[in-house]
């Protein structure tokens, strides 16, 4: 009779060899969901970067690079409409091209079991970070019907955390179909509940990626303006 059980890795699904030795029999182990090959491919966001967004500026031109902002920041900080409401975003991961394809396999395809891989991110990286509220980005109604679950809730859930469902999304086309200048100028895509008091509170927005962080600021933006004191984002990748 075999003292272990063999795991499975979330992602491409081969056997993981599990650990062998003294200490492996006597120790409670980790739940092992990936496999080491799937491991190594994901790039944490580590160097210098953007004091807002987090992008890496290793993978920035230096033309592109304003002191202490990336480029897209200092657009946005320069726009006296939208300047100052995102205060800070936290990203984990690069978004490279394995990151992308596991991203595909949790949003469209449905495999929610995915948002337990990013549990321990998303606590580690909140030990560094205290808000009052933890608020996921939301998906339309017609959204949430096609995918099954909302990422960023899964996100919470599964780090054994509570979500404050205080946004609402309207229906408009896909952000990713959208180019920069559209998503700006896009008219206001939330609502926020009004019977939650938000004055002088401090908010942490969860996402799965920060793109171009035009959803991210108008859900800031409409937060700020209720009262809330600091609004941040927490996102899996960059």
């Amino acid at each position: 009779m075999s003292l272990f059980l063999e795991d499975y890795c979330l992602i491409c699904h081969d056997s993981i060899q599990p650990a062998v030795g003294w200490k492996a029999i006597f120790s409670e182990e980790k739940e092992r969901l990936i496999c080491p090959t799937c491991e190594g491919k994901f790039e944490k966001m580590e160097g210098e970067k953007c004091k807002i967004c987090s992008r890496l500026f290793r993978n920035l031109d230096e033309r592109f690079r304003y002191n202490d902002l990336c480029h897209d920041c200092q657009r946005w900080e320069e726009d006296s409409e939208w300047q100052g409401y995102l205060d800070l975003n936290h990203s984990v991961f690069l978004y490279n091209d394995f990151f992308k394809e596991v991203m595909a396999k949790y949003k469209f395809r449905g495999d929610y079991v995915l948002a337990k891989l990013f549990a321990e991110s998303i606590k580690d990286s909140l030990r560094r970070i205290n808000p009052n509220l933890l608020v996921p980005i939301p998906l339309s109604c017609e959204r949430l019907y096609e995918r099954g679950f909302n990422q960023a809730e899964a996100l919470i859930l599964e780090s054994g955390l509570t979500p404050a469902n205080l946004l609402t999304r309207i229906h408009l086309e896909k952000q990713s179909k959208k180019s920069r200048a559209q998503r700006i100028h896009i008219p206001q895509v939330f609502q926020v509940d009004q019977q939650t008091e938000l004055t002088g509170k401090e908010i942490l927005l969860i996402d799965d990626i920060y793109t171009t962080g035009s959803t991210l600021r108008h859900a800031a933006k409409l937060l700020t303006e209720r009262g809330a004191k600091r609004v941040c984002s927490l996102t899996l990748a960059r």
